[in-house]
């Protein structure tokens, strides 16, 4: 006898696993798009969110689209515009110390006078996006759920939730981070390695103004980087050996201000600690494919890369915009938007723009994380060419910023 499957307890077009950042916004720029969509959000409402110390920089093309999400009211005051970013190569050279500058003032002009982009505190982006989800008509949030498994046919995706609710839906987005529930049910592999460093991380209250300037010195350790934050403090990365970085983090605060001015005083001027430090180690993950059966993969599930530069959560802001345009044009000409022809235009679309932004990121730290006599040279002359050619120092602040014509609608 052949068991009849349980009625769905729900059916929607679209159906996001993962309430983060990345998930949050395209539930929220689905429904506005108009698709019945359902965000599963494994927090619980009633249980206090764990602290989460980090600043996200959010490019101008990353900022256009949580504009579209009608997200920036929300974060009014929280913010603070990012005007240029400063790379300076510590090693020891024979010309000194080669840097590369470019700003605001080195993107197209635009209407609304944009910066390069905006710092905001992760927690303020998380609670942003939550209110504005809480308000969008056409989005169904069910929280203090998780998604535990997933059946797809050539029609639809079928979804089973921890309380026993089941999901029809027509696409499945896998929004749920680094460690993809929903990857794993598609059978979706992943490749990377281990870099044996760890980020320290930490707010600190700056000596001297910053400007809105994102400042990043490379030493042969590892890079170590000041980004701005509002009343003339900045969030601090310095990359160290897995161990060094959870060891700098567990020191007494007035030893860890110690050495970071015995080390950096003379990069960043005098700092002091403003909240507890952390450190987290770094690992490079690359899912083989983007897309399964009914379903696509963004952000962290999709790809964890080397946070230099921070384009991680902006590669994950870009998957959104592209999958709600390849919804959006599907729709529009009468297609299914979870059907493989949709699927494949979205992989074909993102996957070699994160893939080579992640080895990118990762050759940048392999090549000036040293202090090889034959390479120093080399990437001297290149830092000091990207800061004085003007056409390349544009093309940098264009890629950095997101800022560029075949980005996702959303983010021009």
């Amino acid at each position: 006898m052949t068991e009849t499957p349980a009625a769905p307890s729900l059916k929607v077009e679209l159906a996001v696993i993962g309430a983060g950042p990345v998930g949050t916004s395209l539930a929220i720029l689905a429904a506005r798009a108009g698709f019945s969509t359902l965000l599963v959000d494994a927090r619980d409402p009633a249980s206090e969110p764990p602290r989460d110390t980090r600043n996200f920089a959010i490019v101008r093309g990353s900022w256009r689209l949580l504009g579209a999400a009608g997200v920036h009211p929300a974060l009014s005051g929280h913010t603070q515009p990012l005007m240029g970013l400063e790379a300076t190569d510590g090693g020891r050279h024979w010309f000194g110390a080669p840097s590369v500058l470019f700003g605001t003032d080195d993107l197209p002009e635009d209407a609304q006078g944009e910066p390069l982009g905006q710092m905001v505190p992760a927690a303020a982006l998380q609670a942003a996006l939550d209110e504005v989800a809480a308000a969008t008509p056409g989005l169904i949030w069910w929280r203090n759920t998780k998604f535990t498994g997933l059946e797809t046919d050539p029609a639809h995706a079928r979804l089973t939730m921890d309380d026993g609710r089941i999901v029809e839906a027509g696409l499945v987005a896998a929004c749920d981070g680094v460690k993809s529930g929903v990857r794993t049910a598609l059978g979706i592999t992943t490749e990377g390695r281990a870099y044996g460093k760890s980020v320290f991380a930490a707010d600190v209250k700056l000596s001297r103004p910053h400007n809105g300037f994102a400042r990043q010195l490379f030493t042969p350790e590892g890079p170590f980087a000041t980004l701005p934050l509002p009343g003339n403090r900045a969030n601090l990365a310095w990359y160290l050996k897995t161990g060094a970085a959870e060891a700098m983090a567990a020191m007494p605060p007035e030893s860890i201000e110690a050495e970071l001015n015995a080390r950096f005083a003379d990069f960043a001027g005098p700092m002091t600690l403003d909240g507890k430090p952390l450190a987290y180690p770094l690992h490079l993950q690359i899912a083989t494919s983007m897309v399964g059966p009914r379903a696509a993969l963004l952000g962290d599930a999709a790809r964890r890369i080397n946070p230099l530069a921070g384009q991680g959560l902006n590669l994950g802001f870009k998957d959104v915009g592209a999958l709600v345009d390849v919804m959006t044009d599907a729709r529009d000409i009468g297609l299914d938007p979870g059907a493989d022809t949709s699927l494949q235009r979205y992989q074909e679309w993102r996957r070699f723009d994160a893939a080579t932004t992640a080895m990118f990121m990762d050759g940048v730290d392999r090549v000036f994380s040293n202090d090889n006599a034959l390479l120093k040279p080399l990437r001297g002359l290149a830092l000091i060419a990207a800061g004085r050619i003007g056409p390349i120092r544009r093309a940098m602040a264009r890629q950095a910023s997101a800022d560029q014509a075949d980005l996702p609608s959303l983010m021009r």
